[in-house]
């Protein structure tokens, strides 16, 4: 059973720092892409950066500069640092993965709130 626990958000006032981790259990976590997802309040889920098994990044382009995404694949974890935050950052931060049948997995989510 994939499992995926986020944790790491907070209120941080803009222009600030928050990191983010994304712990997975249940799957060969070395092996598959991973993403990390956002959901703001009335607003769609979207993509902000995934990174391949291989550690191959891509980003929003709304993020591209201030957030990096990186793996442990001995500790099984996914994290995200997110850097000069902005108001429009406020959302749920979701960890993602798809597996070899198209399955796919979400964690809990973790609230990331942006002070102006």
């Amino acid at each position: 059973q994939v499992q995926l626990v986020e944790s790491g958000g907070g209120l941080v006032q803009s222009g600030g720092s928050l990191s983010l981790s994304c712990v997975a259990s249940g799957i060969n976590f070395s092996g598959y892409r991973m993403c990390w997802y956002r959901q703001a309040p009335g607003k769609q889920r979207e993509l902000v950066a995934g990174i391949s098994s291989g550690g191959s990044a891509e980003y929003a382009d709304s993020v591209k500069g201030r957030f990096a995404i990186s793996r442990s694949n001995a500790k099984n974890t996914l994290y995200l640092q997110m850097n000069s935050l902005k108001p429009e950052a406020t959302a749920v931060y979701y960890c993602y993965v798809e597996d070899r049948l198209w399955r796919d997995y979400w964690g809990q989510g973790t609230q990331v709130t942006v002070s102006s």
